[in-house]
């Protein structure tokens, strides 16, 4: 499965920039899926709908579907959280996953950075570019935060992905 990260540090631009590669990419012909790491507890579920009730009854899976959409849940109560490569493996197969997050796992991937946020570069290893909403002085490729073509193409390029997966 092809992978590729988009990391940075809090209001970055990684969201956005995700939203932009995902609609660039997937008007490319390419089908694409995404994973977004949480470093807070979250919930998809309300209190008060039947789902939840479930959930709280002690179920350790709500899988909850209708004809648009599924959402499976799975509670975590004592378990250590998965791994990306645990998650990845719960996807159906695509051309392309884009990960936001996980800046600490090995898979490739672009920083974003806004220059305002005073926060000093990831730039480990595994990032092979930036998006950046201003000149950066690295050793390896910068684009404009903003230049979604260009950047999916470099994205697109380093994966070897020419043309959608038949």
């Amino acid at each position: 499965m092809n992978i590729y990260g988009v990391v940075g540090w809090k209001n970055a631009g990684k969201t956005g920039l995700m939203e932009r590669l995902v609609e660039e990419i997937t008007s490319r012909g390419f089908s694409v899926s995404t994973v977004k790491h949480a470093h807070h507890s979250f919930d998809v579920d309300h209190p008060g709908k039947d789902s939840f009730r479930h959930r709280a009854a002690g179920a350790r899976e709500v899988l909850l579907a209708s004809r648009n959409r599924f959402a499976l849940m799975h509670e975590l109560t004592g378990e250590d959280e998965p791994t990306l490569a645990e998650l990845l493996a719960k996807l159906a197969p695509v051309d392309l996953v884009l990960i936001e997050g996980y800046k600490r796992d090995k898979h490739p991937k672009i920083e974003a950075h806004r220059a305002e946020t005073g926060n000093a570069l990831i730039a480990d290893e595994t990032v092979r570019a930036f998006a950046a909403d201003s000149p950066l002085d690295v050793d390896r490729p910068v684009f404009d935060l903003d230049d979604t073509a260009q950047i999916a193409d470099f994205l697109l390029n380093d994966l070897g992905l020419s043309r959608p997966v038949e």
